[in-house]
């Protein structure tokens, strides 16, 4: 718990990169602190910034959807960004900002210790695969290929799949991502609890 409150105490009072001074709100991330499974995406929206809440606009009511298609329930989970400040008018944020901003997300990892990480969109994607020192090339490319990675001594299955507000109005992206949900990650999560299970009948 100490760690924890230090961690939020530091992202409140974060002033590394710019982004702190357009900021209402840092949003640092929110669910189950042992969570099997993390959720990253890019970073906060102006619904977020405006309650300090990672994905409670429209593109967090579509993820939501997708956890519940695979019975995955929302608090079960850990949900937070690369970026826990808000970009001003919801830009990409900066590869600088990206820098400054990835000490915590590396130190949530490495507290929640999950089993299997879901980046939305390709910033978070190809964050977390140069952590784990893998080439990120495309969305297109490698979206829904869960892959064994080990990020700061934590191992862990990665699934990259498209940012849920990418797939709010555009109907082929919206596909893509259900699917990448119903094929790759409900199966890693079935695979994990089946380990699990067999794990106890020899204990």
């Amino acid at each position: 718990m100490c760690e924890w409150g230090e961690l939020l105490s530091e992202i409140s009072a974060c002033t590394k990169c710019v982004l702190h001074r357009s900021r209402r709100n840092p949003v640092p991330g929110e669910g189950s602190r042992s969570a099997q499974v993390m959720f990253i995406g890019e970073a906060p929206g102006a619904r977020e910034d405006e309650t300090g809440r990672p994905f409670i606009g429209a593109a967090g009511q579509l993820l939501t959807q997708l956890m519940e298609s695979i019975k995955l329930q929302r608090d079960s989970t850990y949900i937070t960004n690369v970026v826990k400040c808000r970009p001003p008018s919801n830009r990409d944020p900066s590869d600088d900002e990206i820098a400054a901003c990835l000490p915590y997300l590396i130190k949530q990892i490495m507290l929640v210790k999950p089993q299997l990480i879901v980046t939305l969109g390709r910033h978070s994607s190809r964050t977390i695969y140069e952590l784990a020192g893998l080439k990120w090339v495309s969305m297109a490319k490698q979206h829904g290929k869960p892959i064994e990675v080990s990020i700061a001594s934590i191992r862990t299955t990665v699934i990259a799949t498209y940012h849920p507000a990418s797939a709010l109005y555009n109907p082929n992206l919206r596909k893509l991502i259900e699917d990448d949900f119903r094929n790759a990650i409900a199966r890693v999560i079935s695979r994990e609890k089946e380990s699990k299970r067999t794990l106890l009948d020899y204990l």
